[in-house]
């Protein structure tokens, strides 16, 4: 097989227990006036400090809940008159992808609606984003390393993403001590993200070798310590596995796509108030089944199906673990994780058929391992209720 190969990821990726006192030093070496966005006020303070030592100008800007277009522009009204040149964002993926898109609108012209896929005209960005340096405080998302920002867009009741590979950050700064803190139940539901985007890329239809390493890595890392950060939000060792799993999967899904988990994710989380990563460890387990067995009677080809098992094996520790023992450990563990149901967020049986319509639309939905007939995307809503 003759291989071939396009990665792209963050400018330059920087990782480790308090690389998060460098962001002074790095942001000096990229600008000298920076916008920070931050979700919370507890972890700014010792940002903001570093700052002031190494000379960088600074406004801070709050970000509250998951961004949305008329957010991002309300954002950029705001911070107009602010004339900075470098974008720093701290916080869970929701602040890192406000910050990513404000960062892409701070040097191209036009509307944001002119740029985004779906609900706007879907243009190529032209110019590249301002600097930005992204530093995760949850681990879930990999927003740090990934080419898109995910908006909400309430009139439509969907999520949709500003998307180019000149919205890579400049600076991808992890610390896993910047996890401690996370409380139990956004661990577990970040966790499961950073879960699904791990074995999503793996099992995707872009799927190439170098992601492969990331995601059989990955898999085994949250296998080894989700539980563990979960019960002990304290245990550095459980955080950092987490933390690395979790710039893995970013890697991953930016560079091989996702799959139906994210292709319903996206309008769920539009039409409800459901955390992200709840949504998608609800669905895991219960998409993993239904592609493989879709896959396996569609086709007498085992390759694809070699790809489940062996994320089975992974998940289960197991060399000659099943694809039913995988589908059992991913249950198990939203179960451990006390993952809710989605009714529990208000979706209804009736709500069904327009969920699946537009998850048929979604660009995750389009790197599938197998293209799921309605009847099935119907069936997985209908389980995860």
């Amino acid at each position: 097989m003759i291989m071939k190969l396009d990665f792209v990821t963050a400018n330059r990726i920087l990782f480790g227990t308090g690389k998060s006192r460098q962001i002074g030093i790095l942001a000096r070496e990229i600008g000298s006036c920076a916008l920070v966005m931050s979700g919370t006020h507890l972890l700014v303070d010792a940002l903001e400090a570093s700052l002031k030592e190494n000379g960088i100008q600074y406004q801070t800007v709050h970000i509250h809940g998951e961004p949305t277009v008329p957010g991002i522009i309300e954002l950029m009204e705001k911070t107009r008159s602010f004339q900075y040149d470098l974008v720093i964002g701290i916080g869970g993926g929701s602040v890192l992808d406000a910050a990513k898109a404000l960062a892409a609108m701070r040097t191209n012209p036009g509307d944001l609606m002119d740029y985004l896929e779906i609900v706007g005209a879907g243009k190529p960005l032209l110019l590249p984003a301002a600097p930005y340096i992204a530093v995760p405080t949850t681990a879930g998302t990999g927003s740090e390393v990934t080419r898109n920002a995910v908006l909400g867009v309430p009139a439509e009741g969907v999520k949709v993403s500003l998307r180019s590979p000149l919205m890579l950050p400049t600076i991808a700064l992890v610390d896993p001590e910047l996890t401690l803190s996370v409380p139990p139940e956004v661990t577990a539901s970040t966790g499961m993200d950073a879960l699904t985007q791990v074995i999503e890329p793996y099992l995707s239809n872009k799927a190439n070798p170098m992601v492969d390493l990331f995601c059989r890595e990955g898999i085994t890392r949250v296998r080894t310590s989700l539980r563990k950060a979960y019960l002990d939000g304290g245990d550095i060792h459980a955080r950092t596995d987490m933390a690395w799993a979790s710039l893995l999967g970013g890697m991953a899904l930016a560079n091989a796509g996702l799959g139906a988990v994210h292709g319903f994710a996206g309008p769920i989380g539009g039409m409800f108030n459901a955390p992200h990563g709840a949504i998608c460890a609800r669905l895991l387990p219960i998409v993993f089944g239904a592609n493989a067995k879709v896959i396996a009677a569609q086709s007498s080809d085992s390759v694809q199906l070699d790809r489940f098992k062996e994320v089975a094996r992974i998940l289960c520790d197991c060399p000659s673990a099943s694809i039913s023992d995988g589908v059992g450990w991913l249950y198990d563990i939203v179960r451990e994780l006390a993952i809710p149901s989605l009714s529990y967020y208000g979706v209804r049986e009736e709500d069904i058929p327009l969920i699946t319509e537009k998850a048929k639309n979604s660009s995750s939905m389009k790197a599938n391992p197998v293209q799921l007939p309605s009847e099935v995307l119907r069936e997985i809503l209908a389980k995860a209720l």
